[in-house]
């Protein structure tokens, strides 16, 4: 819940000369919904993609305060998060809400970036592995191969967003190389092989290169410091 629009829209201009080059990786910004037409006017037509932060599971209603895939679209959205740890943790969404939101974001056409991740009481208590497992397992329930291959799954440890605290890159590596496990016993290696997973957790200019660089790292979810073009673009840039 960062930036009003005309910061949003700044932030945009400001981005799009610094990733015009980096053609070989795909980028997405996710402004807040109040921000999402005026920065999608700014995006048209460059290499900078517009999602949104959230979906709900309905396309119309008496939904007070939702927004359905179908309005992100029309505001020229192409991407939405779903299952971020903060709709986990603070809004207590569950694994089967979410499930309904990934299924009902992809049936309408969006790309979805699903998050997972594990509290910090979960690693030091042995658990990781279980939360990651059931939360993916949960997460991408009903899903065809061919979907869950189009999937980009966010890692995200809980205890690394915002504080600072960067999973190592062989913590980060071992986290992905085990989700990417449980993607293959649900729909088989070829689906494990082509599904992207990103990592999310304090990712920085500075440590980017070295994260990236792992074989299981497939791209980033970047917070904070997507909140300024040239740490963005330089993390960007890292991945090109």
């Amino acid at each position: 819940m960062n930036n009003l629009v005309a910061d949003a829209v700044s932030l945009a201009e400001a981005l799009k000369p610094l990733v015009a080059d980096a053609g070989s990786v795909d980028i997405a910004v996710c402004p807040t919904y109040t921000s999402l037409y005026a920065v999608g006017k700014v995006l048209a037509g460059s290499n900078v993609q517009l999602g949104a932060q959230d979906a709900y599971i309905k396309e119309s209603g008496a939904f007070t305060g939702e927004i359905s895939p179908q309005m992100l679209q029309d505001v020229g959205c192409s991407w939405t998060i779903i299952g971020h740890s903060e709709r986990r943790h603070i809004l207590g969404e569950s694994d089967e809400f979410l499930n309904e939101k990934l299924r009902f974001a992809l049936a309408s056409g969006l790309k979805v970036m699903f998050c997972i991740g594990e509290l910090l009481e979960e690693r030091k208590g042995g658990t990781m592995e279980a939360v990651l497992e059931r939360q993916t397992t949960k997460g991408l329930a009903g899903l065809s191969a061919d979907e869950a291959a189009g999937v980009v799954i966010a890692y995200e440890p809980v205890w690394a967003i915002g504080t600072g605290e960067t999973a190592t890159p062989d913590q980060a590596e071992d986290a992905h190389i085990f989700v990417r496990g449980v993607v293959e016993k649900m729909f088989g290696k070829d689906c494990a092989d082509k599904v992207r997973i990103q990592y999310g957790g304090s990712v920085k200019p500075d440590n980017a290169a070295e994260l990236i660089a792992r074989e299981h790292i497939d791209g980033f979810l970047v917070g904070g410091a997507a909140l300024q073009a040239e740490s963005f673009a330089a993390i960007i840039n890292a991945c090109n």
